[in-house]
Parts: C-alpha cells; sequence; structure tokens
C-alpha cells in the first residue's frame, strides 16, 4: 500500500490576463522527495512553485498539503518555505543572527533557539562561523547560511527557486551534493525549480518536464531520458538523433523493423505494440552509437558514413556524420588520437539493439 503524498496538485490553471500561465497541472509528491520542476523560461514552472507556496492565488485546482487543502492560505502560514534565486541575506546580522531570523519571529526560546542553530550550522559545515557577517563569507559561505535559514524552520516543503543560478559550475557541482545531504538527513520534501536539465538529472528522484503552462512528461530522470513520450522532451533533456520512420513489420520474439532515411533498421521491442504502417520518429541519443574506423566483420548491423565534421572536446569528440540521406551526431567517449578523424574519413556506425520510438501525435513538427 502506497503512502499518501504530502503535496497534490489538481488541475491548477494560474492566468496573468490573457495570458495562461498553468492551464491544468497536475502533479504529486511524495514525502522525501526531491522533484524538480524543469523547462525553459516562461513554461510555467516558478508560476507553479509559487502557486505551491501561496505567493500567487489561482484561479481553479486544488492545492493540498499533507491531507489539507491550503487553496487561499497565505505563505507565512503554510508549512513550506521558499528560498529565491537572491537569498540576500541581512549584511548587518551575523551568521547565527541571519540563520535564527525566522525562529525569532516565531518568539522561539532562546536556548531551544541556540540548539537549533548549532545543530544545522553544523550540517552545512558552517559551525565557527556564526560571528562572521555576510561580507567575510563567500559566495558559496552565503548561499549555505540562506539554505540554513530556511531549513531550520523545519518545513513540510522546501521550495527551492533556480537556487544555485548565481554561482560558479564547480560551486554549484557541490552545492547539490549538499543540498542531496541535507535532504537525507532531514528527511525534507524539496521541489527545485531549474532550466538546468545536468541539474535536474543529477538531483531529482522525479522530474516534471514543462512546457507552455502544462506537465509534458513526469517521471525518473532514468525514464524522462531513456523514454521520452515526446519530441520536446527528447530534445530539452540531453540531445537526440531524430530520425522520421514508418513500422514495416514485427517478428513473434517482439523485434519491430522500421523505414528509415538511412535505410531498414531492425530492433528489439518496443516499450508499446506498433501496428503495420504507424507513423513514428526513432530517438537515437549520440552517446549510444558505436563506431569504428574499419569495416567490421558484422557488415550487415554497421552503417557506412561519412564524417562532415567533428569537434574535439577532450573527454569526448563530437561527430557529424552523413548516412545516406540522414544527418546524425555521435558522441565518442574519451577518444584517443587515432580517433580523431577529418571531414571526408569514412566511419562504421552501430546502432544500439533497443531505439525509443515516439508516436506520431507526440512528434507532430516531423509529420506537418
Amino acid at each position: 500500500m502506497h503512502a499518501e503524498p504530502i503535496l497534490k496538485v489538481e488541475n491548477v490553471v494560474k492566468k496573468f490576463g490573457e495570458v495562461t500561465a498553468l492551464d491544468g497541472v497536475s502533479i504529486n509528491v511524495n514525502r522525501g522527495e526531491i522533484v524538480c520542476f524543469l523547462g525553459p523560461s516562461g513554461c510555467g514552472k516558478t508560476t507553479l512553485l509559487r502557486v505551491i507556496g501561496g505567493f500567487y492565488e489561482q484561479e481553479a485546482g486544488d492545492v493540498t498539503l499533507d491531507g489539507a487543502l491550503i487553496n487561499g492560505i497565505p505563505p507565512e502560514k503554510r508549512d513550506t518555505v521558499m528560498f529565491f534565486q537572491n537569498y540576500a541575506l541581512f549584511p548587518h546580522m551575523t551568521v547565527y543572527e541571519n540563520v535564527t531570523y525566522g525562529l525569532r519571529v516565531r518568539r522561539v526560546p532562546r536556548e531551544a533557539m541556540k540548539k537549533q542553530a548549532g545543530e544545522i550550522l553544523a550540517l552545512i559545515q558552517l559551525d565557527g562561523m556564526e560571528d562572521r557577517f555576510p561580507n567575510q563569507l563567500s559566495g558559496g559561505q552565503q548561499q549555505r547560511v540562506a539554505l540554513a535559514r530556511a531549513l531550520i524552520l523545519n518545513p513540510k516543503l522546501l521550495l527551492l527557486d533556480e537556487p544555485l543560478s548565481n554561482l560558479d559550475a564547480k560551486l554549484r557541482s557541490y552545492m547539490r551534493e549538499e543540498i542531496i545531504k541535507i535532504r537525507e538527513n532531514l528527511n525534507l520534501t524539496i521541489i527545485f525549480v531549474t532550466h538546468d536539465q545536468e541539474e535536474a538529472m543529477s538531483i531529482a528522484d522525479k522530474i516534471a518536464v514543462m512546457r507552455c503552462g502544462l506537465i509534458e512528461q513526469i517521471g525518473r530522470p532514468v525514464d524522462i531520458y531513456r523514454y521520452p513520450e515526446s519530441t520536446y522532451v527528447a530534445n530539452f533533456v540531453g540531445s537526440a538523433n531524430f530520425l522520421k520512420a514508418t513500422v514495416t513489420g514485427s517478428d513473434q520474439s517482439g523485434s519491430v523493423e522500421i523505414d528509415t532515411h538511412m535505410g531498414s533498421l531492425k530492433m528489439t521491442a518496443p516499450r508499446k505494440e506498433y501496428s503495420t504502417g504507424a507513423k513514428v520518429v526513432a530517438v537515437i541519443r549520440p552517446e549510444s552509437i558505436g563506431v569504428s574506423f574499419e569495416d567490421s566483420s558484422n557488415s550487415s548491423k554497421s552503417l557506412k558514413g561519412e564524417i562532415l565534421r567533428g569537434s574535439y572536446l577532450g573527454s569526448q569528440m563530437i561527430y557529424t556524420i552523413r548516412v545516406r540521406e540522414e544527418t546524425i551526431t555521435v558522441n565518442l567517449s574519451d577518444p584517443g588520437e587515432e580517433q580523431i578523424k577529418k571531414a571526408g574519413d569514412t566511419v562504421y556506425l552501430t546502432l544500439p539493439e533497443y531505439i525509443h520510438l515516439i508516436d506520431a501525435a507526440k512528434a507532430g513538427e516531423f509529420f506537418d
């Protein structure tokens, strides 16, 4: 028997004048999960976060937190804490005073406040810095103080709005690990808004990919990446080759044959059944394609191609390759010098046995 979700968002609609920012959004969040709302600017992810936090009131739909309907309840009376991008600390207050600000507003007794602050500061490795002022801290330390200020209120739901966007790449990576550790130590439930797919993939238990005020797909990072339900999701999370195709047959083992501009491809059983003649788009990730610069003995499974261009990035080589009437991208990991080839060279490609298919209805731009 599954536990009741800590958060339920049901058919929420939010408008700003004539613009519909959320168009009937529904999602459940389980206790202890990190859920990422992922999408480009203007897709509705921050609006949804603000509706959950009580900063915007929706026109329709319900938000339920831990079994209680919280429609119309102001932010300070919800058991949620919102952490904004501009996490500005009070410059005239010490680390300790910043962290305990919310507890002082709640009139928590001094000894209890001191104990809670000590625990939180130790958790984020800032113990011993209680008397420092924000201008005496690094950017990462300031970020952790702001996080501690939110965590000390022990919310049922921590709402993070692009919390790492102002940090450099190394610090972002470090803070992602910190947030995961904090979640584990405090058994927190976190909703994390980001436009950065790598960030979402590395931190989330579940990702909701958003587009134009709707959730396009919800799932574990591995499901979002390996089994995208639309070309939009496949394109937004990672890079992909899209092959317009027609299903031409299947056998008793469930293997399917598809006709593409690269020729006829046979693949292991897709996740759903397709009838002969069905229009689909095959999704092939660039890193899943095998590359050889010599014609292999198993030539029936390899495709001959011509390199159009290559980009050497140290850890990988990215090739654009022409195969018959199709142009595809291939990523070669940790390339040796002998694998760095020039335009015009011949390559032999081996496609993965499993190729994910997307229905024509979810790949409209290919069939218009």
